[in-house]
């Protein structure tokens, strides 16, 4: 074996075992984020993923350099959804549709959410994924409006605080009805009609009292 194929044959294996470290490290951070939102340190996700914190910390240094690789394509995934509802014949379906599909993925992702309501996550690619969305949700709001069937005094940063108060919901009840924000979702969709549309059928059923009590012993404010 000559001198210089001796490089070769370490750095290669080292090279495959960084690799397969990072995509761990990502997957286990999707899964802790998800179900812990930011507070989540990333020596929690070392544990989760059953590496050693200084391997999680060479590849990714701080929590924001993670939630960059993590969160620009999912940020993209919610851009492609708004851009779909604008291709809605009727402008008020297209704005439900879209307001549906974000509290969808919101409800079933607290990292996202956060990452999208809050600019103390992420960095330059977040900053651009945010931005390339805000003229499609302008324009899905202004249409709306448009039509007459969104109230006139709505505006496109509405948006952002009824998710979080769908949000909020879903980590409310999350132990008890994990998909009950969709009926106060609808409770604010009649509440914003600006027309006399047919309002829909909220659902699912409301809490009975035992459940509400779980739900306020499960919930803990955050600190």
């Amino acid at each position: 074996m000559t001198r210089d194929t001796v490089p070769v044959a370490t750095v290669r294996p080292l090279r495959r075992d960084a690799e397969l470290n990072r995509r761990k490290i990502i997957e286990s951070a999707r899964v802790v984020f998800s179900e812990r939102g930011f507070g989540a340190t990333l020596d929690d996700i070392a544990h989760h993923a059953g590496l050693g914190v200084g391997t999680v910390y060479r590849r990714f240094p701080g929590k924001e350099q993670l939630v960059e690789a993590m969160f620009v394509e999912r940020m993209d995934e919610v851009r492609e959804l708004a851009e779909q509802a604008l291709e809605e014949a009727d402008p008020w379906e297209g704005f439900v549709t879209f307001l549906t599909r974000t509290a969808e993925l919101h409800s079933d992702d607290r990292g996202l959410r956060e990452v999208m309501l809050s600019n103390n996550f992420g960095q330059e690619r977040v900053a651009a994924a945010k931005e390339r969305m805000i003229p499609i949700a302008v324009e899905l709001v202004r249409r709306a409006k448009a039509s007459g069937q969104l109230r006139a005094d709505f505006e496109e940063t509405d948006l952002a605080i009824i998710h979080m108060m769908i949000g909020s919901v879903a980590e409310y009840t999350q132990e008890v009805r994990p998909e009950l924000w969709r009926r106060y979702l609808g409770v604010l969709l009649d509440g914003l009609r600006a027309d006399s549309g047919e309002k829909r059928p909220l659902f699912p059923e409301p809490l009975d009292l035992p459940s509400l009590d779980v739900a306020m012993c499960a919930w803990k404010p955050r600190h």
